[in-house]
């Protein structure tokens, strides 16, 4: 072999050293390629859209946690009375429904941020509520509206009990400081509202009277304070509205007089043979009126919520910062308007229940 041989021979090792060097590369920078793609496919499935209305059910919705903006939150107690004995433990255990937790007589896990009990073949069973009587236990657990609850209860307790104290300290003389601002408001239900529907008798109701209207009041403003707790929203829970409406009709009904209850099954004025239908339309009317209450203000307070929660959410929707050039706007509006509805709600609740219970006290009139 010659040097011109060996020349040829070297020149086409190098070049095919050389072309099995490119394809190996070739085919590791496809192969990170596609590592890469498929990576961010993942990523990209995996990643969460904004969801409006499931954002707007939670914020409404009882929660067994308070939220005080991203990731921190307070996990409240979770309080099960089983038929094995009873349960107790934080609901920081359930991760939101991301894990179980094994009790000490079942195994438990959130779904839909209500307590489920978890059987050995996986199959999960609600406990016992008001308007759910199977599972295996019933809930008494702490949640946020439980906490917005006695929040306003504390409240109104300091707020009346200081008022009162300084109604003793300053007999005869003019209100000052809080009690300057609070005079006002009680002497403003017992003129507009007691006096007017209930008559003479008035005195015998203010006590039900200002506890409903500074109740619905307080915690329909709560409801508007973000993370005061979390955003509650407890006069937007029916089950509350539900036991306000229940005291004015068993209010209004235990004190209802002779001639309420005569109106009622014996009317003079109606032929006796429409007595019968007569019944039925006054019994209905009975209930349908404390219904009417607890319809209009869960409703209320609930479609207010949702507006403001529906106009940010268009932020994240459309994902453009010149959404919420309109948006905030229109949601600082919806706000103020809210702080007046709160007012409204508790003085139209408070109005209607007096116009209830003046209809069952007042006297006879021929």
């Amino acid at each position: 072999m010659n040097f011109s041989h060996f020349l040829n021979s070297k020149k086409i090792i190098v070049t095919l050293i050389y072309a099995v060097f490119l394809a190996f590369s070739t085919a590791k920078a496809s192969a990170v390629q596609d590592s890469t793609v498929r990576l961010e496919a993942e990523k990209t499935k995996n990643e969460k859209e904004f969801n409006p209305s499931e954002t707007i059910l939670e914020h409404i919705a009882d929660s067994h946690y308070i939220h005080f903006g991203g990731d921190s939150y307070m996990a409240l107690p979770v309080i099960l009375f089983t038929d094995k004995g009873l349960e107790c433990f934080s609901s920081g255990k359930l991760d939101h429904g991301k894990q179980t937790f094994k009790g000490k007589y079942y195994t438990y896990a959130l779904v839909d941020d209500k307590v489920n009990v978890v059987d050995d073949s996986g199959n999960k069973t609600p406990g016992k509520t008001i308007f759910n009587f199977k599972g295996h236990f019933t809930d008494l657990s702490i949640t946020k509206n439980i906490v917005s609850l006695w929040l306003s209860i504390i409240v109104l307790l300091i707020a009346f009990l200081s008022v009162a104290s300084a109604y003793k300290k300053t007999v005869g003389k003019a209100p000052r400081g809080f009690q300057s601002f609070i005079e006002p408001v009680i002497m403003f239900v017992r003129d507009d509202i007691a006096i007017p529907n209930i008559g003479y008798k008035y005195q015998r109701f203010m006590p039900l009277l200002l506890t409903v209207f500074f109740f619905i009041w307080i915690n329909n403003l709560i409801g508007l304070v973000p993370f005061f707790p979390g955003g509650a929203n407890l006069t937007g829970n029916i089950a509350v509205t539900l036991v306000l409406s229940v005291v004015t009709l068993l209010v209004v009904n235990f004190n209802g007089n002779k001639h309420y209850w005569k109106h009622i099954f014996f009317p003079g004025d109606v032929p006796i043979w429409l007595w019968p239908l007569w019944w039925v339309v006054e019994l209905l009317g009975i209930f349908s009126r404390p219904f009417a209450l607890m319809i209009r203000l869960f409703a209320n307070i609930t479609a207010g919520h949702i507006i403001v929660l529906s106009l940010i959410s268009l932020i994240f929707v459309f994902k453009a910062a010149a959404v919420s050039i309109v948006s905030v706007p229109f949601v600082v509006f919806m706000d103020v308007l809210e702080l007046l509805v709160a007012l409204l709600q508790a003085f139209i609740f408070t109005l209607l229940t007096a116009l209830f219970i003046g209809t069952a006290v007042e006297e006879h009139h021929h």
